[in-house]
This record gives C-alpha cells, structure tokens and sequence, in this order.
C-alpha cells in the first residue's frame, strides 16, 4: 500500500524571525518546501502524505498573519493543481469550512475536482484541523450507529473517524 507520512508544519515563522527575516517570508518558504516534498514522496514509498498547516488555534494568529496564510493557500491550491494533476497527486482537504471565505472554499473544491483522479499520492491538506473536533464527530457518529452492541468502543471510534475522514493510520509523523 506504501506509507501514510503526516508532517507538522510549525515554526516557518519562527524560523524566519530567527533569521532576522520576517514570518512571511518563513510562511512562503514552508510553500516552497511543501512542494519539494510532494514532489518526492512518491518516489520515497510514500502513498498518503498529510500535511498540518493550518490549525484551529491558528485562527488565535494577528489578523494580518492569517490573511497572509490563506493567500498563501489560495494561490497555492490556484498555481499547484495542474501540477499536482499532471504528477497523479490527489489533493483532499480535511478539517472545518465554515470559517473560509467563499473564494478560498471554491479554490478547494476547484483543486479536489481537477486532482480527483489521481492514483500515485494522495496529499490531504489539514487546515482549520483540529483533532478534538474530529473525535467529537466520531463520537457523534459512533454514538448514532445502530449496531453499537457487542462491538467494542475502539473499533466503533475507529470506523467513525474513518468514516469522516478515510485514510490509513500514519506511519510516520514529523
């Protein structure tokens, strides 16, 4: 199947800071990165990459470092699909939506569609992700299921998360 390889994507700003640069400057290096990754993966075994880049708690950021971050992801979602596409890399985005602003949730489902095809990578973009509220859908999800008897928690939380979001356990995270 190859390895699911999820990636934290924390400090870019930092990073830049500590290099007498500014955050912004780390956020598009990070960009940069993320392309030099995807680019390998498939080569490296790797069949699901994950990449954490913009967490709920992120929201807590000042407001222009947040517009700078989805302009950031907007435009790479805009400049990246057609590459992605012609590479066999499938894009998915997990997390919540609400909080988008109308274009940048079209450039997602832009981006899916065009990519949908692909069989050599799967990269699922976590934004506005937050692990607690995934386990509370499981939650409601397990909690909803009609066959709950005789099965154990661990297994009807597993599905349900899996249910929400499909993809295989990581096998290695950075």
């Amino acid at each position: 199947d190859g390895l699911h390889v999820a990636i934290i994507m924390d400090g870019n700003g930092r990073w830049a800071t500590a290099r007498g640069r500014r955050r912004e400057w780390g956020h598009r290096q990070g960009a940069e990165a993320v392309r030099r990754v995807v680019e390998a993966a498939p080569d490296l075994g790797i069949r699901t990459l994950t990449l954490y880049a913009f967490s709920s708690d992120n929201w807590q950021r000042p407001r222009a470092e947040v517009s700078i971050l989805m302009g950031l992801l907007r435009r790479y979602l805009r400049s990246e699909s057609p590459e992605l596409k012609e590479s066999g890399v499938r894009l998915q985005v997990i997390g919540r939506r609400d909080r988008f602003a109308p274009d940048l949730l079209q450039a997602i489902e832009l981006a899916k569609k065009k990519t949908a095809s692909g069989g050599r990578l799967q990269l699922r973009l976590a934004i506005d992700y937050s692990s607690r509220n995934v386990l509370l859908e499981a939650v409601r999800a397990a909690a909803g299921a009609s066959d709950i008897e005789g099965q154990d928690m661990a297994t009807l939380l597993g599905a349900a998360m899996h249910a929400v979001e499909p993809a295989s356990d990581v096998d290695l995270l950075i």
